[in-house]
């Protein structure tokens, strides 16, 4: 014990000494105050000119990890360190705070009034993206998984909610109804928005993207507009490639020009309402009149909601006279005008 004594008098006492004590104390002192500088350098905000100050929109998607939200509000000119916002985000208790949503954020809010932002979501909307061929359903569920509305208000809404849009079937019955013309997009979504507001801005949408253009040109093929949207929702689900949608729906137009059956997988699955990656025999015999492989003529309605590029394909298919495709298994497909050819294509590239 004495001779720790020894060896730590002989580290301490001449730190203790005036002269290096002081300097000790003015070196410590120093950082002190260079690191509060530079917290208030970082805390302030980047723009303190009034002629300079701008209102930018900033999205924070759901998920977004503390970093990445750090990391926009600096790409987007907002923060002077995207590592310092994590710091202090952290240190004051608010990770768990922030929310996702649309924002519109000032270059003259210091990153206290920034994160106060965040953590209240104060939102100006959400930016929510339906993929090109989703369901009603799964965009029920995708609202849902974002916090924006609940599914079953959302399936609600779109079997009673009252839309006035002439390209929609009355007859249809419950959420089928708006099948199809649910118009996939991204939209901003405000805070406390109703199901039935979000559907009326889907149908708007599609109501804008369908134009006289293309209602003519579906009139001139002697299509419906139900027709048009029904089968580009087939093409839709059949489809991995945009080069290939064209040549998929002048294989539909083909069978049904001849009277033949459409035999379209998409249309089972949607029956068995679940994506299979193999269809069994009894799969293909499922009742139902959505099932192209036991009736002819298109399902009495869309199976999924289609996006511009299947409705243009049904409008302007291939000048082809393909009656089969079978998937290679690379999301590409091989076409064939002849059962023969078909036959060899699939035992080629399905082993049957």
């Amino acid at each position: 014990m004495e001779k720790i004594r020894e060896k730590w008098s002989a580290v301490i006492n001449p730190l203790l000494h005036p002269v290096r004590f002081g300097a000790v104390i003015l070196i410590i002192g120093t950082i002190c105050i260079a690191l509060q500088v530079a917290a208030a350098y970082l805390m302030s905000p980047v723009c303190v000119s009034p002629s300079q100050q701008l209102l930018k929109t900033v999205t924070i998607r759901n998920g977004a990890t503390l970093k990445e939200i750090g990391d926009t509000l600096s790409e987007k000119g907002l923060i002077k360190s995207s590592a310092f916002f994590v710091y202090y985000v952290r240190m004051t208790g608010k990770e768990k705070s922030l929310q996702a949503g649309v924002y519109r954020i000032s270059n003259a809010w210091s990153v206290r009034e920034i994160v106060d932002c965040l953590s209240r979501g104060k939102v100006v909307s959400y930016r929510i993206t339906i993929p090109e061929g989703y369901t009603v359903a799964q965009i029920g569920d995708l609202l849902e998984r974002e916090g924006i509305v609940e599914r079953a208000l959302f399936e609600e809404a779109a079997a009673r909610g009252d839309f006035s849009f002439p390209f929609l079937d009355k007859s249809a019955q419950g959420a089928r109804r708006v099948e199809g013309y649910l118009f996939p997009d991204t939209y901003e979504v405000r805070p406390g928005m109703r199901a039935e507001e979000i559907i009326g801005m889907m149908l708007e949408r599609f109501s804008s993207v369908f134009t006289p253009e293309l209602q003519e040109r579906a009139r001139a093929l002697g299509l419906s507009p139900r027709d048009v949207v029904t089968l580009a929702s087939i093409v839709e689900r059949e489809a991995k490639l945009d080069e290939e949608r064209p040549l998929i729906a002048a294989v539909f137009l083909n069978r049904l020009r001849q009277g033949m059956r459409l035999e379209s997988c998409a249309t089972v699955q949607y029956v068995l309402n679940k994506q299979k990656e193999t269809l069994t025999y009894e799969d293909l015999r499922t009742p139902s009149p959505y099932n192209t492989y036991l009736h002819e003529g298109l399902p009495p309605g869309p199976i999924a909601n289609p996006g511009l590029t299947s409705l243009k394909a049904v409008l302007y298919p291939a000048e082809v006279d393909y009656l089969y495709f079978v998937a290679r298994g690379d999301g590409s497909h091989h076409f064939s005008t002849t059962y023969g050819e078909h036959q060899m294509a699939a035992r080629r590239y399905q082993g049957n």
